[in-house]
């Protein structure tokens, strides 16, 4: 297949475009106007997620299928034209599209699966609507699906390097507001198989979970990430309202969010099998160290 990704440079995307590689399949990227063209190795295209003529542009009938892992603008009219540039080019050609969301959109759950509805906390409050724009495609002839990562690891990257960063600050574990919070975790590298199998064989109007830890106790993740730090000793437990004067105030209560999440649809009906390491070996003998 070619396939277009939008936001192959980033955290998530790169290890999407590198895994569709080396599967066979052709990569073409998605650069704003005055980029750095080329820098990936892969074809590039020119298009700005805020000019839906320039996206349409770039959806021409040789590319395959269409995955959007780009950061959400904040603003939801942006996003929703976007979505509808990128497929429109697809109807009625059973073409993929796939978006990249997040299990923030289910908000507190102490179990969730594909079928739960969902409770958006701020930070992604309005992407529940775009979720539905997506799903609603597979009326109109587009093989469209939603992939909602948990926690992302890996690489020495994602939100663990931020806890490791924050227990070198504060010179002990940190966690945010409440010890006992749990998150639904998953390496990057199964998480780009999953893409991958999203992309080959998703029906059409799905929602995919792409977890592997259904409930990591984020005070484990803390002592973890202490230990490659370089400091010991007790958690020590942020406040709420100190965590957002520092890293915002969506971004801390996301911190704070309590999630059991499960991902068993991917492995049940899309063969997924999650091979990497836990996050607990990957922050203490892996990737981040």
């Amino acid at each position: 297949m070619r396939v277009l990704l939008i936001g192959a440079s980033g955290y998530v995307g790169s290890a999407v475009a590198e895994h569709l590689s080396s599967l066979g399949h052709e990569i073409v990227t998605l650069e704003r106007p005055g980029a750095a063209t080329g820098a990936s190795g892969y074809e590039t295209r020119t298009g700005d997620l805020a000019d839906p003529a320039s996206l349409i542009a770039a959806v021409t009938s040789d590319i395959d299928a269409v995955v959007n892992l780009a950061t959400p603008s904040g603003d939801v009219a942006v996003d929703a034209a976007a979505v509808t540039a990128l497929t429109d080019p697809l109807r009625g050609t059973d073409r993929s599209f796939v978006y990249t969301s997040g299990v923030w959109v289910l908000g507190a759950t102490d179990g969730a699966d594909e079928t739960t509805p969902t409770n958006p906390i701020p930070i992604v409050g309005y992407r529940p609507e775009i979720e539905r724009q997506v799903l609603a495609l597979a009326d109109t002839g587009v093989r469209a699906a939603v992939v909602r990562p948990g926690i992302v690891h890996g690489r020495g990257g994602g939100i663990p390097a931020l806890l490791v960063d924050l227990a070198r600050k504060h010179e002990a574990p940190v966690v945010v507001a409440d010890p006992t919070v749990v998150w639904p975790m998953v390496h990057i590298d199964d998480l780009a198989d999953l893409f991958a199998k999203v992309i080959a064989a998703a029906p059409a109007g799905s929602v995919w979970h792409a977890i592997s830890e259904p409930a990591v106790p984020v005070a484990e993740l803390a002592t973890a990430a202490g230990r490659v730090a370089g400091v010991s000793g007790a958690t020590k437990v942020w406040p709420l309202d100190q965590a957002r004067a520092d890293l915002g105030e969506l971004f801390a209560d996301a911190l704070a969010l309590s999630q059991t999440v499960t991902g068993q649809a991917g492995i049940d009906q899309l063969n997924w099998a999650p091979k990497g390491p836990d996050v607990i070996a990957d922050l203490t003998s892996g990737s981040y160290r």
